[in-house]
Order: C-alpha cells, then sequence, then structure tokens
C-alpha cells in the first residue's frame, strides 16, 4: 500500500487509507481532517491529544514523578522474588492505574468506576493524573512493547540499566516500531488533498500509524528497534509538549529505573518469546520473565 496505493479506500472499514510515513504526519496537523462525532471508543487514537495543546507544568510533573517512581518501586519489588512473573498483567497494566489512584486519593475501585471528580487530592498534579487515568490502558501497553524490545536485545537493555539517559531514545524508538494505536480515523470538513489524491468531503480517513512508522523512505530498516535512530516519529502520543506523552515518558522512565534496581538480571521465561495481538491497539498481553 506504501508503494503503490498510498490514498485507497477501503470498502469493508468505510475509510479511505493512508499509510505513508508524510502523509500520515502531514494529516495529523491538518484542521481540514476533524475528529468524528461518533465511534471515538473504537478509534483509542483519537483521545491521545484531543483539544488545545496546553503547557505542562512543571510541578505538576514533579509530583506525578515521584508518584509514579514509588509505585513503580513497589510493584518491582513485590515481583522479584517471584520465580516468574508476568510483567504486562502484574507491572505495566497496574503501574498508570496506580499512579493515578495514588495521586487522586482513590482506591483502584474508585477510580475503575470514574470515580475521579470526588478524589481526596486536589494538588497540581491531579489534572495530569486523570489524564494518566484516561490513558492507563495505552500507558500500558505502550510499556508492555518497550519492555518486550528491551528484553529480546540484552545489550539495549543493559544500556538504559547502566545509562539511564538512555531510555528516552528507546521510549521513542519503541514507539515507532510498535505504537500502542495503529490507526487513527479522521473525517474530512471539505474535500482535501492527501497522497496526491483528493479526498471528498465528510468522508473517513484511516490514518495507518503502525504502517507509516515502519516507511522505509523514512526510517532505514524499519523493522529494526534501534534507540540510536535520528529521526523522531512520534505519531501516535502526539508530539513532545502533548501532555500526554510527556505523562507516558515519565511513566516509562519510572517503569525501567524501578525494574533495573529490583531485578538487574531480569530475562525472559525460559522458552517464552512475546507475542503482539490487537489490530486497532496493539501490544504483547503477557511478557513472562524471571526477575532474579
Amino acid at each position: 500500500m506504501r508503494e503503490f496505493y498510498p490514498l485507497v479506500w477501503d470498502d469493508r472499514l468505510g475509510a479511505w487509507l493512508v499509510s505513508r510515513y508524510g502523509d500520515v504526519a502531514a494529516a495529523l496537523g491538518d484542521p481540514g481532517l476533524v475528529r468524528p462525532r461518533r465511534g471515538l471508543c473504537c478509534w483509542p487514537g483519537e483521545v491521545w491529544c484531543a483539544g488545545p495543546r496546553r503547557e505542562v507544568d512543571d510541578e505538576a510533573l514533579g509530583v506525578l514523578r515521584e508518584v509514579s517512581e514509588r509505585t513503580a518501586f513497589v510493584l518491582a519489588r513485590r515481583l522479584a522474588q517471584r520465580e516468574v512473573a508476568d510483567l504486562a498483567e502484574e507491572f505495566c497494566h497496574w503501574l498508570p492505574v496506580g499512579t493515578a489512584a495514588t495521586a487522586l486519593g482513590l482506591s483502584y475501585a474508585e477510580l475503575a468506576r470514574g470515580s475521579r471528580a470526588g478524589g481526596r487530592r486536589a494538588g497540581p498534579a491531579a489534572s495530569l493524573a486523570v489524564l494518566c487515568a484516561d490513558r492507563s490502558a495505552l500507558i500500558g501497553k505502550a510499556l508492555a512493547s518497550l519492555l518486550a524490545n528491551l528484553l529480546d536485545r540484552p545489550d539495549e537493555w543493559a544500556a538504559v540499566r547502566d545509562a539511564p539517559g538512555a531510555l528516552t531514545a528507546a521510549w521513542r524508538e519503541s514507539l515507532r516500531r510498535n505504537p500502542p494505536v495503529h490507526v487513527v480515523l479522521r473525517r474530512a470538513h471539505g474535500d482535501i488533498r492527501i497522497a496526491d489524491g483528493t479526498v471528498p468531503a465528510g468522508a473517513a480517513v484511516a490514518l495507518l500509524v503502525g504502517a507509516a512508522g515502519r516507511d522505509p523512505d523514512r526510517f532505514a530498516v524499519p523493522d529494526r528497534f534501534d534507540p540510536r535512530r535520528t529521526a523522531p516519529a512520534q505519531l501516535d502520543f502526539g508530539l513532545p509538549d502533548c501532555p500526554a506523552a510527556r505523562v507516558a515518558e515519565v511513566q516509562a522512565e519510572c517503569a525501567a529505573r524501578a525494574l533495573c534496581e529490583a531485578m538487574p538480571e531480569l530475562r525472559w521465561a525460559e522458552g517464552f518469546r512475546p507475542t503482539e495481538t490487537g489490530l486497532l491497539t496493539r501490544a504483547p498481553r503477557t511478557l513472562l520473565v524471571r526477575p532474579a
């Protein structure tokens, strides 16, 4: 599709498909392509940075980071003595949820019921904690993919363990290679030019973020996980100033630091290989490891 059909109509999906990196990146910022009024729950990429951009308060982010660090260390230390643990279910899933609940002063049950407005804490990190709660499923998927990429390559895991600054590049490369959201839906407000073609007004447009992140015209050897790439590619989390992107990256930093400290010899369980599942959202459902 990228090579021969960069803009093509799909009858089953009922949308125009866009798959090249340059076209997807341009379309994500095109004001003529708007979020659809219906079906938002089916297109989770729409919630990452919806609405106007706003500055992220450094104090609020610092408070959220402290809560994230404590939550990550508690989770990691609980798993450290296990013979085998599932990082996807027992760590990646609970880190954003636990961080949000603690920051808001809510129990997990209250958070799950959507009782965020009744939180007992309204400090500077409250709005970011709500953001963390709303995106917890996608943050968990992104964390699972990051850990799968690092543990599959012991040299990269060692680099993150020995040089904490290496985590940022690994995180962004993992988002390129294995984004939690693979498809983002838009609707054309008027006739829109995309990929040397025209999408008629009112038509649905499916931006294939996963395909764009592996476009060989943009990335050399695109299927390879290579944190040393210089070309940025954060299509699904938005630009670096997006609050959701900042919150998710903080969670990744805290996760890696806690696991490296609590489980310095972390490795895959014998015979286990991670497998991604999902179409619109995608990540390994299981990450079986030997903590010690």
